[in-house]
């Protein structure tokens, strides 16, 4: 294991117990973030990075009971909390990285990333690896309850021309990874990246 995953694991283990109640607000924005992603009934969808898989439930309301629903995170103790919130209902969960998923490659719809990207060692590898999985027309959501300049107030800095997340940056990044940017927005309620599996 890298010393990437190790600190993942490390940072989100610490903090898994009581991250819902850190941000206990949040649901509405994951559920109007998952309903952009226009998913259908029996539609196959992976929420990449999912941590204690606030995702799952509208995720799982989006694609009925005909659809599947996957969770994917690095972190046990994440995973172990989306069970205790009774999220396991939702969605299959697996611990797995992100960066080589157990999945087929064309075997899904869409995927689903809150709060993943900044936390990506290789970034266009990794985003590569989430094109692999997802059929050609298939979606990509990467979201955030908050927006960058809000994000970054919350932890005490700036927000950086080398930001990732920002729009000049993302595109090129998703393009270069074999995904077409179609939508971006960053307000302070939330960010959101819509992008469409290139073929």
């Amino acid at each position: 294991m890298s010393d990437d995953h190790t600190h993942v694991q490390e940072f989100f283990g610490a903090r898994a117990t009581d991250w819902d109640s850190r941000f206990p607000d949040d649901g509405p924005a994951y559920a109007a973030a998952v309903a952009e992603l226009g998913l259908r009934e029996g539609a196959r969808v992976l929420d990449a990075g999912c941590g204690t898989g606030r995702a799952l439930t509208p995720l799982r309301a989006a694609v009925g009971p005909s659809g599947v629903v996957l969770g994917a995170d690095l972190t046990p103790a994440m995973l172990r909390a989306a069970v205790r919130a009774g999220r396991g209902h939702d969605g299959q969960l697996l611990l797995a990285d992100v960066a080589a998923l157990p999945l087929r490659s064309e075997a899904l719809d869409a995927v689903f990333a809150a709060g993943l990207i900044a936390h990506l060692p290789q970034p266009a590898e990794n985003l590569r690896e989430l094109a692999r999985v997802v059929r050609p027309g298939g979606t990509l959501a990467l979201f955030h309850p908050i927006g960058r300049a809000a994000l970054a107030a919350r932890q005490g800095r700036r927000i950086t021309p080398d930001d990732l997340r920002a729009e000049p940056n993302l595109c090129p990044l998703l393009a270069g990874s074999g995904w077409r940017m179609t939508s971006y927005t960053d307000e302070d309620a939330r960010f959101l990246a819509l992008a469409v599996r290139e073929d």
